[in-house]
């Protein structure tokens, strides 16, 4: 199966500071993909990269098989990836209505448009009770959900999360992800993830590649990530003995 992203060996830095370096990473289609690390290590550098916000100093991007290394950020939403960036960035004076059509302003499709407009709704139906009111009012969960919905409507096939559990309570943390979990499955979109939320983010991805001062250290699949002791130590919380009886999220959106 082919690659729908490909980065090799990508460096990119702020001014005189390299975030991240010699970074070498594939997604395949149809997967939910995370990268873990700790603050600073470089994980929205690496999306913003992707996503043509910042441009690399040395390697490239691709997407789909074309080549879209320090594209205009614009043609990469036209080639069907989106970015749902850390803080949401929704457009606070506008209408929760024009926020989501601001996500299509790519498409020239009205049919679909105004499907995927239901679709989101169906997701999220809060956003249709909010339609009108401006997005600055909405609270940091209904935020987040518009930001996730704004992506939607630009219909990607690769979307990129950037830490979307970030100051969520634990029952809006899981009701995204399920959400999440739910456009992988029913609209086949694949999904690069950022979390700060280990435990949520490997036991929803499939992949998963640990981020350490800008490299990549390790991959693997994410069972087996969860295994392994650094992982359970520095991200899960986890002693080498390992804690029984956690209550862990599964793909199956059941708790154990």
């Amino acid at each position: 199966m082919s690659d729908i992203l490909a980065l090799a060996n990508v460096e990119s830095s702020y001014g005189p500071i390299r975030a991240i370096r010699g970074v070498s990473l594939t997604v395949k289609p149809g997967q939910i993909a995370t990268v873990l690390g700790s603050n600073g290590a470089g994980k929205t550098t690496i999306l913003k990269t992707i996503s043509g916000i910042l441009d690399p100093g040395k390697g490239t991007v691709h997407f789909k098989g074309e080549d879209i290394t320090a594209r205009d950020p614009a043609l990469i939403v036209q080639r069907g990836l989106s970015h749902v960036p850390e803080g949401r960035e929704v457009f606070p004076l506008l209408s929760v209505h024009d926020n989501l059509l601001m996500g299509a302003y790519t498409r020239r499709d009205r049919d679909g448009v105004a499907r995927d407009l239901e679709a989101v709704y169906g997701y999220f139906p809060i956003l249709r009770e909010r339609a009108k009111q401006d997005a600055g009012l909405l609270s940091g969960g209904q935020q987040q959900m518009l930001a996730i919905s704004r992506a939607l409507m630009a219909a990607p096939a690769l979307m990129l999360l950037d830490e979307p559990s970030l100051g969520l309570s634990p029952r809006l943390t899981r009701e995204i992800f399920e959400i999440v979990i739910r456009i992988n499955r029913e609209r086949g979109t694949t999904l690069l993830l950022v979390e700060q939320n280990a435990n949520m983010a490997l036991n929803v991805a499939d992949h998963g590649y640990v981020l350490e001062n800008g490299r990549i250290v390790m991959d693997d699949t994410c069972e087996r990530l969860r295994e392994k002791d650094d992982i359970k130590e520095f991200y899960l919380g986890m002693k080498e003995s390992g804690v029984r009886g956690e209550r862990r999220w599964k793909k199956k959106k059941t708790w154990r």
